[in-house]
């Protein structure tokens, strides 16, 4: 029988890194729910009865200490591990007044992570040799952590842009969007894609653009509308500073 994890975390990408990771290493052993915020975990936790709570402490609404602390007022055996990008002494001290088995503090080690979760696992639910997980005894490289970590970051990039890109969107927005400053946005963007941004988002809208030339029966005005470009005279600009080529030139060159 796998131990029922319920994963508690409002930033997006963390959740999704948080949760490839224990997948990753603890994927036999383990059957996760995933909160994104306080109060959605709460609902998880009475409806699931999950054997292990892994919570970030600052969430919106009802944090992960006062989730932990209604837990623990249920009276139902559960681990509890605590996740923050703060250092606080305070959360420190309230995170042993809820009886809680670690505290880890971001950005964490797989390594860590891995064999904070294993423990509680044994403590909870599944009393087994360490035996039983050997993929977890084997600590990833810093290089396969940060691999990890980009894939996951990259493709909730990229599926915003696929999801919105027919919009009138810009950086500000994918960064709220996925809930990270914009000063850090553009930084782990640059790292994902080589390109800024706007860029890639031009790159990306001319390639659809190019895919609906090859339809006669579409208007180029119609195309620029449908990739985003309400100017279609700034689309002709940004279509040929990428190709060469005016869109009318383009089709004019497939005909």
């Amino acid at each position: 029988m796998k131990c029922r994890v319920l994963v508690a975390e409002d930033e997006m990408i963390e959740r999704k890194v948080l949760c490839k990771t224990l997948r990753k290493y603890l994927g036999d052993l383990i059957f996760l729910y995933e909160a994104k915020n306080g109060r959605e975990a709460l609902e998880i936790f009475e409806r699931e009865d999950p054997q292990l709570a892994i919570l970030d402490i600052e969430m919106p609404g009802l944090t992960g200490l006062e989730v932990a602390r209604k837990i623990r007022e249920s009276g139902k055996p559960c681990g509890v591990l605590f996740l923050t990008g703060y250092d606080k002494f305070s959360y420190a001290k309230e995170a042993i007044s809820v009886r809680a088995l670690d505290y880890l503090l971001k950005p964490y080690k797989e390594e860590e992570l891995v064999s904070a979760v294993e423990d509680a696992i044994r403590q909870f639910a599944l009393p087994l040799p360490r035996a039983a997980a050997p993929a977890a005894a084997v600590p990833a490289s810093p290089a396969e952590d940060e691999d990890v970590r980009i894939s996951v970051i990259r493709a909730e990039m990229y599926a915003f842009i696929e999801n919105h890109y027919q919009e009138d969107i810009s950086m500000q927005d994918a960064a709220a969007a996925l809930r990270y400053s914009d000063a850090y946005f553009c930084k782990l963007f640059k790292q994902c894609f080589k390109v800024n941004f706007s860029a890639y988002l031009n790159e990306f809208r001319v390639n659809k653009a190019r895919q609906l030339i090859a339809d006669p029966r579409m208007s180029l005005k119609d195309v620029s509308t449908v990739c985003g470009y309400s100017d279609s005279n700034y689309f002709t600009r940004v279509f040929k500073r990428i190709t060469g080529q005016t869109p009318s030139e383009y089709r004019s060159s497939l005909a």
